[in-house]
This record gives C-alpha cells, structure tokens and sequence, in this order.
C-alpha cells in the first residue's frame, strides 16, 4: 500500500496574517512527518511555497503540477521531487486529483475558492469519494461558511452536502482527520478518472 497523497490548494500570496504561513508550514510538516505525500500547484510563491518546502524539509515526496503560462512566468517551484508542466489548467486540476487521496483548501483566493468547490461538486455527485478538508485558521472562512448555511437554510444546499467537508482551525487535528477518512491507497494506475 502506497503512503496516502494529500492534494493542498492555497493561496499564492502569503496573506496579511503570519498565522496563514505557519498553518501551511504545520500542515507541510505533518505531510512530511507522516510520511504521505504532498500534491499541490507547483508554485514557489505565498503559501504554496511555504507548504512545499516544509512538506520537503520533513521528508516528503512533494508533487508539483503546474500551467506551462506560470512556468514561463518563473512561478514553478523547480525544487520538487517531481514537477508536471501542463498545457491547461483543467489538466492540471485533473492530474492533481488523479494523483490524490484526499484534498485540503487552506486560505487562498479565488482559485482555491474554485478548486475546493469543483473537487466538493464532483464528490457530492459521486466522481469519487475522498475527503476534503478546509483550514479555518484563523476564523479565514468563517464568512464563507456563514454563507454555506444560510445557502442551506434557503433551500439550495442539503445538510448532507455541508457534512461532506471537513472543517477545523487545527492543521494537525485535520490532517489527521483526513488520513483516517481517506480511501484505501491504491497504485496510481487504479485511480478513478475524474
């Protein structure tokens, strides 16, 4: 059985907070501690630099996947174990969670507002069923998930749905909760297109 692959989107600005960086750094060192693997954007910049390199510095087997327009933009991290340049950014979102067990969104913008919601979308319609997590560290959500109950309360969401994302101000509590919802790790080649 392979170590599990945790697919982290975030942000590629480090944010105003010190505290956003040192929730990416705990959650790349867990990655590395746990001896999983870390699949994210393959950017060197903001948090997902951060994530990266603590994911390293602790051990781990860190995959990059990145648009060939951001590469040429000098934003790849060229420091990973492995670093996948793609022609478009629905093959990179697509190589990321082919590669991936479970998915965790920490504070970012609207990309990571965008790739949380369309792995949550395709595991509310049963395109697989790995789990997602979202960091709330430092209260960064607590408007959108505001927002998420009161979609609820109007009609537009179902509990179920909410109940399908993992949610905590705690990295280490969250990683953990991740690993032991995550499917069992099979080889690559088994993974279900997405």
């Amino acid at each position: 059985m392979k170590p599990i692959s945790l697919c982290v989107y975030c942000g590629s600005r480090p944010g105003v907070s010190p505290v956003h960086a040192e929730a990416a750094r705990s959650v790349g060192h867990e990655i590395g501690r746990r001896g999983w693997q870390l699949v994210y954007g393959g950017g060197r910049a903001g948090l997902m630099g951060v994530v990266a390199d603590a994911a390293l510095a602790a051990g781990a087997t860190v995959v990059g996947v990145i648009p060939t327009s951001l590469m040429d933009r000098e934003l790849g991290h060229i420091g990973l174990t492995e670093l996948h340049v793609v022609d478009t950014m629905h093959q990179r979102k697509t190589l990321m969670a082919e590669r991936s067990d479970a998915f965790l969104a920490l504070p970012g913008g609207i990309g990571t507002f965008e790739e949380l919601f369309e792995v949550w979308t395709w595991r509310q319609l049963g395109y697989h069923d790995k789990p997602i997590g979202l960091l709330n560290a430092a209260g960064y959500y607590d408007a959108m998930l505001g927002f998420l109950r009161h979609s609820e309360a109007q009609g537009f969401m179902a509990a179920e749905q909410n109940a399908l994302l993992q949610v905590d101000s705690d990295p280490v509590a969250l990683v953990e909760r991740l690993g032991a919802l995550a499917p069992l790790a099979t080889a690559p080649d088994d993974y279900r297109q997405i």
